[in-house]
């Protein structure tokens, strides 16, 4: 494993551009989100860091107080009824995820790397990559994200969510994570950063999978769902 020790300055020479240039929306949103919904702006929630240490990421709030404990607990689904008006649109958008900046500048987190987990999706994870994945910072985005982009229309379309998501979601999103660990450094992370605003532009993963052929593939069960 490669630790990238220049993605730090960018870490941080990034997140504090883009809060510096994304104030002004981010004051629209936060009034927004202040006088609807349930007036609720921020979400803080726990999740596994580097080391197995507990961090807080920070959201702009897009669902109902408590969702946690309502529904599908911590798995979302695509039209998700505990989402809030504004919430739909943040979340197709990945802004709700922009706080997060915030993280990335305190340092707990980077802008490539795996997602950060809540303990019972964490767990979800083989535990052949559980300590690899607990080895480096989660990130912003990452290998990982850009594959899964769509993960809650994915898990909207099975009648069994859970299974889904435990049993060929994560399996795969760890051996992907796993990847990209073994090859961590500065040029897989501007071409992470680069593939994110690509798949949120055309919304399809074939460019990565071109990009990457060595990349590990899904098996018959996502292979449709994801080599689109």
């Amino acid at each position: 494993m490669r630790k990238c020790k220049i993605c730090r300055f960018f870490d941080i020479f990034i997140s504090l551009s883009l809060l510096l240039l994304g104030s002004p929306l981010s004051v629209l949103i936060i009034v927004l989100l202040k006088f609807t919904g349930e007036g609720e702006v921020f979400f803080l929630q726990p999740r596994i860091g580097q080391n197995g240490k507990i961090i807080y990421i920070i959201k702009f709030a897009t669902m109902l107080k408590n969702s946690e404990n309502i529904g599908t607990g911590t798995v979302t689904l695509k039209d998700d009824v505990r989402i809030l008006p504004v919430g739909k649109f943040l979340r197709r958008t990945k802004i709700n995820e922009t706080p997060q900046l915030l993280n990335i500048l305190i340092g707990n987190m980077s802008f490539v790397g795996p997602r950060p987990q809540t303990d019972r999706c964490f767990s979800a994870f083989p535990q052949i990559y559980q300590e690899v994945i607990l080895s480096v910072k989660p990130g912003l985005t990452g290998i990982g994200s850009i594959i899964f982009s769509d993960e809650e229309e994915l898990l909207s379309l099975s009648s069994h969510a859970d299974a889904l998501y435990d049993n060929e979601i994560m399996p795969y999103k760890g051996r992907l994570e796993s990847w990209f660990i073994e090859r961590n450094g500065a040029v897989m992370y501007f071409t992470l950063i680069f593939l994110t605003a690509w798949k949120l532009i055309f919304k399809s993963n074939r460019q990565v999978y071109r990009l990457f052929p060595q990349m590990p593939k899904p098996n018959s069960k996502l292979s449709g769902k994801l080599l689109k």
